[in-house]
């Protein structure tokens, strides 16, 4: 993708989600939620936060998009999730997943997979999370990954399940199964705070919601979430301030700063 034409769909959908707030429904989990409704907030959408089976429907009805975010599961979650992704499903509202965990247990693999192939747009996890997918064997503690995926790796993914594919580590995998793009921004402080994954999902989301080319859609995300955190690393004195500045950062995004950091390359 062009550079000139990334920035010019980058200025225009950072403004409509600034014109338009778009709602973003969460299911997300319980240690995430409050950093992903204060990111969500300030990338200039509107966030909720909500699980009860009851008024899921309703919810998704008003939303632009949905995010999916598996980091704490139980039963009645699991039935929130597949309930709002078939609401989403028969309502046209995009839908992001992040399968948190994905390939440490039975549970957390076997519930990704059912979300992804009752049908959603965009997947994001780091490396170890998106190779569970294709059920080969990794190395998943938690939320945390030691597995490098290939670009094959995660233009199979793509293709498996027909949608885009952010896969995060050193260096980031983003695929529609038809091209593969690396990118290579970020700090490794994202790593030393907890929640860093689940708001970028956020922040994928909201772009999401006004943008309707998912695979732009996830680059402008990801670019607009790394970007902004070299840019609080660098003023930052430890892991409690860097949280902080990352929020800042985020509210004050632009394309300019983005696209003058960035580091893009199509691979396939």
């Amino acid at each position: 993708m062009h550079l000139q034409r990334l920035k010019e769909e980058l200025e225009r959908d950072i403004a409509r989600i600034a014109e338009f707030k778009p709602v973003v429904h969460h299911i997300t989990n319980y240690v995430a939620m409050n950093d992903s409704a204060n990111i969500t907030i300030a990338i200039g959408a509107s966030p909720i936060m909500s699980f009860a089976h009851g008024e899921i429907d309703e919810l998704v009805s008003i939303a632009s998009s949905l995010l999916i975010n598996i980091g704490t599961l139980d039963e009645y979650i699991i039935q929130a999730v597949m309930l709002a992704v078939k609401s989403a499903k028969s309502k046209g509202v995009p839908v992001l997943l992040d399968p948190v965990g994905s390939g440490a247990t039975k549970l957390r693999t076997s519930t990704a997979l059912s979300v992804a192939e009752e049908g959603v747009d965009v997947i994001k996890g780091n490396q170890g999370e998106i190779l569970s997918l294709l059920r080969k064997e990794g190395v998943v503690r938690g939320v945390d990954s030691k597995v490098t995926a290939e670009a094959a790796d995660v233009k199979e993914v793509a293709r498996k399940f027909g949608l885009v594919v952010v896969a995060t580590g050193k260096e980031d995998l983003i695929s529609d199964g038809r091209s593969v793009y690396v990118m290579r921004n970020g700090t490794e402080m994202l790593g030393r705070i907890t929640a860093s994954g689940c708001m970028l999902g956020s922040v994928i989301a909201s772009f999401m919601a006004v943008q309707k080319d998912f695979l732009l859609a996830s680059l402008e995300g990801l670019a607009c979430y790394n970007v902004a955190g070299e840019l609080a690393a660098e003023k930052s004195s430890g892991t409690a301030s860097f949280r902080s500045n990352l929020i800042d950062e985020i509210s004050k995004i632009t394309a300019e700063k983005v696209i003058e950091r960035l580091n893009l390359e199509r691979v396939v």
